[in-house]
C-alpha cells in the first residue's frame, strides 16, 4: 500500500511532481518559442505585442502593469519593436502630452505567423498522441487553464 507522505494528506503533488510538471512546462515552452523562425524577438517583446493587441491603443506604464514589470523595463522591451515598425506610437486623445502604442500591420502579421508556427508544431505532435493520450490532453486543458489563472 503507498504511504501518503505530508505533501499527500493535503492532496498536493509530491516534490518530484512539481518538478516534472514544472519541466515539461519549461521544455514545451522553449520548444513553441523555438518553432518560429522570428527569433530576434525576446519572450517579453512578443508577450508586449500580444498585450497590445489584446489592449490597445495602451499607454507604456499600463502595458507595463498587464505584464507585471516596472515602466522603465517596458520601455526597454517597446524600443525595438517601434524600431522595428511593429508597434507605432500615436497621440493620446485624452493627454496629448502622452503617447499609446499599438500594433502596426506588420506587428499584426508577426503575430499570426508566430501563432500558426506554434499551432502547426503542437498538431504535429499531438497527431503522434494514440487517441486516448489526446482524450486526456484535452481532460486537462480546463486544469491547465486553472493554473494560469491564479493570481500570485
Amino acid at each position: 500500500m503507498e504511504q501518503q507522505g505530508p505533501d499527500r494528506a493535503g492532496g498536493g503533488l509530491d516534490p518530484a511532481e512539481v518538478v516534472r510538471l514544472r519541466l515539461v512546462i519549461a521544455r514545451l515552452h522553449r520548444q513553441l518559442a523555438q518553432a518560429s523562425d522570428r527569433q530576434e524577438f525576446t519572450f517579453a517583446q512578443l508577450s508586449a505585442l500580444a498585450r497590445i493587441e489584446q489592449h490597445g491603443p495602451i499607454r507604456l506604464g499600463e502595458l507595463a502593469a498587464l505584464e507585471r514589470v516596472a515602466a522603465p523595463s517596458m520601455t526597454r522591451t517597446v524600443a525595438p519593436l517601434v524600431a522595428s515598425r511593429l508597434v507605432s506610437r500615436v497621440p493620446d486623445p485624452d493627454d496629448r502630452r502622452s503617447a499609446l502604442v499599438e500594433l502596426s500591420p506588420e506587428g499584426v502579421e508577426l503575430l499570426a505567423d508566430t501563432r500558426q508556427r506554434r499551432s502547426e508544431l503542437l498538431t504535429r505532435r499531438t497527431d503522434e498522441l494514440t487517441p486516448q493520450e489526446r482524450e486526456l490532453l484535452i481532460a486537462a486543458l480546463p486544469v491547465l487553464e486553472r493554473l494560469v489563472a491564479f493570481e500570485d
